[in-house]
Formats: C-alpha cells, sequence, structure tokens
C-alpha cells in the first residue's frame, strides 16, 4: 500500500476510534446527565454535540468542491439549542459521523493535495482532514471528562484502568513483535465490551 492510501485508511481508524470512544462514555449515562452542565460557561455534553454535529455537517457536505463554512451553518446556535431528549441527539450525532465517513470516501491518493477552503482560507485536503482529526478529539476528550465527572466512582474506564499499567505492559510485552495498529486492538476490545 502507498503512503497516501496508507494515510487515508488511517484517517478512517482514528476518526472511529474517537467516534467509539465518545459512544461508551456516552453509554454511561442516564440521559439526563447528558444536559448536565458542569459549571457555568461549560458546555453540557448535549451542546458539544450539537456544536460537533453543525461543524461536520458544514466541513464535510460536498467537502471537495464548497467552501467547509457553509452560509446556512448557525454556529452560535449550536451551543444554544441542543435537542431536548438524547435520542433526537444521537440522531445528530450519527448524521454528523455519516457525513464525514461519505466525505472521506471521496478522499484519494490523487486528490490529497487539492485545495479547498474553510472561511475563504486554503488548505490541501490533507491540512482540511488533519484540521478535523484535532478538532474532533478535543470535543471529545470533553465529552469523556464530563462523563466521568458525572459518573464519578461508577465510571468504567475507556483506556488502561488506573493502577494497571504494569500488567498492561506485562500483557503487551508478552506477545509476538508484529506491526500493528493500536486502533484495531482498542476497537476490537470496545467491541467486546459492548459497543
Amino acid at each position: 500500500m502507498d503512503i497516501a492510501s496508507a494515510y487515508i485508511e488511517s484517517v478512517k481508524k482514528q476518526f472511529w476510534y474517537y467516534k467509539t470512544i465518545a459512544e461508551k462514555a456516552i453509554d454511561q449515562l442516564e440521559e439526563s446527565k447528558l444536559f448536565t452542565d458542569l459549571r457555568n460557561e461549560n458546555n453540557s455534553i448535549s451542546v458539544i454535540i450539537n456544536h460537533l454535529y453543525g461543524n461536520m455537517l458544514s466541513r464535510w457536505t460536498d467537502f471537495l468542491t464548497t467552501d467547509g463554512e457553509k452560509e446556512w451553518r448557525n454556529r452560535d446556535a449550536e451551543f444554544e439549542n441542543p435537542p431536548a431528549n438524547k435520542r433526537e441527539l444521537m440522531l445528530r450525532w450519527e448524521a454528523g459521523w455519516a457525513c464525514l465517513f461519505n466525505a472521506l470516501e471521496e478522499v484519494t491518493p490523487d486528490n490529497l493535495t487539492s485545495i479547498i477552503y474553510i472561511r475563504n482560507e486554503g488548505h490541501t485536503v490533507t491540512e482540511a482532514i488533519n484540521r478535523q482529526l484535532a478538532h474532533y478529539p478535543y470535543h471529545i476528550g470533553q465529552i469523556v471528562y464530563a462523563a466521568k465527572q458525572l459518573k464519578n466512582a461508577e465510571w468504567e474506564s475507556l483506556s488502561i484502568p488506573k493502577n494497571k499499567s504494569a500488567e498492561y505492559n506485562t500483557e503487551k510485552f508478552a506477545a509476538e513483535k508484529q506491526q500493528r495498529n493500536f486502533i484495531d486492538e482498542a476497537l476490537n476490545k470496545l467491541r467486546k465490551r459492548g459497543v
């Protein structure tokens, strides 16, 4: 596989991984907790999801041919008017991610260096993807942090549990050396846990 194709596949796995991590955190919470602000000026999980939805639709709709900041987007409203229930919230979540993954199917090694625009600023396709690959995990980290705070002692770790690093490393170093992607293994573990 050439480096450009490997990059595209890696990007898809990274986005899928972070989507899955957020969903595992969301699944640990009672519905009402999704709408709870931790403190003034901090967004609830529902607001963060609503913002991600708006951003994803804007950035990934006609990704290769139109500016990533669509005229129809109302970014400020994303922080004020999230859906009122989990069902509607998760419908937006899935719609945003579907828009992203559908757009990534249009990315090829040949168009990675093509120029696209976000607010009239030119980016290569690679730069635009990397921009979102940094932006979404930033907000997913907020979702996970908020969920952990809201769940408190009942929180189930999404990575290496506290005080379990030695066990984890022992298992890793007992395996034969081979080329593998941590995301594949992480996704498999999450699937086994019911994701």
